[in-house]
């Protein structure tokens, strides 16, 4: 289940470029400051492809703050999905799709739209991928059935890996007035928000109720900007999938020493200047960053000026962007855990000192294999979307899931819902998902339907009214009730309560909100 579950992360792309006078004038066209654009219409969906939000990070702007976007003359083509931004290519079977263009120039949006949009809810996708690996044109976020439902959905490339998430003393010293260092996929993510506010309205968006929403390191995104106040007023709302972290990013100091160790690694001397690091091949630096301690992590990390702090420290606070908040985990997480080198055997930390109180939450009869999968994917996102849910409730309304889903030809062998499965349901993408990772019937398509419509009712209105849970309460730590997504959806209380208690009082230290 685990290569099912990949397949829901990454995908293709293609170039773009000019396009002739006949075409622009039977495309679907949209015009921003920038300059003119032409899509295309497939039935009722238009689509615009491949626009820079920001300039393209090359040469000089190689790990710099995302500089304005560029203009162009005449019609520029948006009717083919642009490059993706460097990464180690991944198997269509792994990874959704191979990602076989890729250019450093890859700081664009993608947009879907329903004909004749005006004024609708809008919708912003974070791609997944341990902030190393995916991207915005893959083809399992296709926009089209999020726009048959009346919102305009974006998808975004941010850059990756060493490229997007990187420190080094020579880029500490030449560091540029008011930019910040390091988190340089997080500021394109920042970035292609700001435009989606700014330009939105021209595609029928309304930029006063955009939804941010992300899964995975798309999630982290989302969370990391949640806890910025000079990102409120971005975005009306936010959903976070599977990806709430209680840890301390590393801090700039000890990020540079793993930077300078990288470029290393890259083929550059430990004085390399920085015009050397820049001119470093970025498959170099891609593959410089693929070796890495099992566990190990790529991510935001604490610069002082863009992150201050762990965002989990903001939300202890109860300090982030007041939004309406929808967030959740999946029953078998430790797929995706297990996948990047974490042992089973990490899992015993988690129960803290009291080993016996740990195993009897979780049932004394478990064997130590199943033990470990249900502690890993429970301390790493189950817990903490719960965490996360108490913490925001207080003002504007939170709401919580459980993703327990599994097509109807595997049930027979899956272990639950593995990382980033509802991916390819919220985006009606099911068809490309069969086409990787095996058939899909009636029930599941239902289903995706569904629960798709939760996430746009979200979008809509603050609420996630839909059919499929239609009772679906704002989240309250006293009745801790949360929708559970499984072939019989509903509202349930209580959700394996001895065991996420007890996994959050090991983590803080029995104070649930300790900042």
């Amino acid at each position: 289940m685990r290569h099912l579950v990949m397949a829901a992360l990454f995908g293709a792309a293609m170039l773009t470029g000019s396009v002739s006078v006949a075409a622009a004038e039977t495309a679907p066209a949209a015009t921003i400051a920038q300059g003119r654009l032409a899509g295309a219409r497939t039935g009722d969906v238009e689509r615009f492809l491949d626009i820079p939000f920001a300039a393209a990070p090359v040469g000089a702007l190689r790990w710099r703050a995302p500089q304005a976007p560029p203009r162009w003359r005449g019609v520029r083509d948006a009717a083919k999905l642009g490059p993706a931004c460097p990464q180690t290519v991944r198997p269509a079977l792994v990874a959704g799709g191979v990602a076989e263009h890729q250019s450093e120039d890859c700081l664009q949006l993608n947009i879907w739209r329903p004909a004749g949009a005006r004024k609708l809810p809008v919708m912003v996708w974070i791609h997944g991928g341990a902030h190393v690996v995916g991207s915005g044109t893959f083809p399992v976020f296709d926009g089209t059935a999020f726009a048959r439902q009346g919102v305009v959905l974006v998808t975004i490339n941010y850059r990756l890996g060493a490229l997007g998430y990187f420190a080094h003393p020579a880029l500490s010293a030449a560091k540029p007035r008011g930019e910040a260092l390091a988190n340089y996929g997080l500021m394109d993510q920042l970035a292609a928000l700001r435009w989606v506010k700014k330009n939105i309205a021209a595609f029928g968006g309304d930029p006063r109720q955009i939804t941010l929403f992300g899964e995975s390191a798309g999630a982290i995104g989302v969370t990391t900007i949640l806890a910025q106040p000079e990102a409120k007023g971005l975005f009306a709302k936010a959903i976070v999938q599977s990806g709430v972290g209680l840890l301390d990013p590393r801090p700039l100091g000890e990020q540079e020493a793993l930077g300078a160790a990288l470029a290393a690694r890259a083929g550059a001397p430990p004085s390399a200047s920085l015009d050397a690091l820049r001119a470093l091949p970025a498959a170099a630096l891609v593959a410089a960053g693929e070796v890495r301690t099992p566990g190990a992590m790529t991510g935001p990390i604490l610069d002082g000026d863009l992150v201050r702090e762990a965002p989990w420290r903001v939300f202890a606070r109860s300090e982030p962007i007041d939004v309406p908040l929808l967030v959740g985990a999946n029953s078998n997480e430790a797929s995706v855990i297990l996948a990047m080198g974490v042992p089973p055997s990490a899992a015993l930390a988690y129960l803290g000192r009291d080993q016996a109180a740990g195993r009897a939450a979780y049932g004394m009869g478990l064997a130590d294999d199943e033990l470990a999968r249900q502690v890993l994917g429970d301390a790493w996102f189950v817990a903490p979307a719960r965490w996360l849910a108490a913490r925001t409730a207080g003002g504007a309304p939170s709401y919580l899931y459980h993703f327990d889903y599994v097509a109807a030809a595997r049930r027979d062998r899956a272990k639950g819902a593995a990382h980033g499965s509802e991916i390819p349901y919220l985006f009606g993408t099911l068809d490309y998902f069969a086409s990787v990772a095996g058939a899909v019937g009636d029930e599941d398509r239902r289903f995706g339907e569904g629960i798709s419509a939760c996430w746009v009712g979200f979008a809509k209105t603050g609420v996630p009214g839909c059919a499929l849970v239609r009772d679906w309460p704002r989240y309250d730590a006293a009745s801790d009730r949360l929708a559970k997504f499984t072939p019989e959806s509903g509202v349930v209380a209580g959700f394996r309560k001895a065991q996420l208690d007890h996994l959050l009082n090991v983590h803080f230290g029995n104070g649930q909100s300790r900042p």
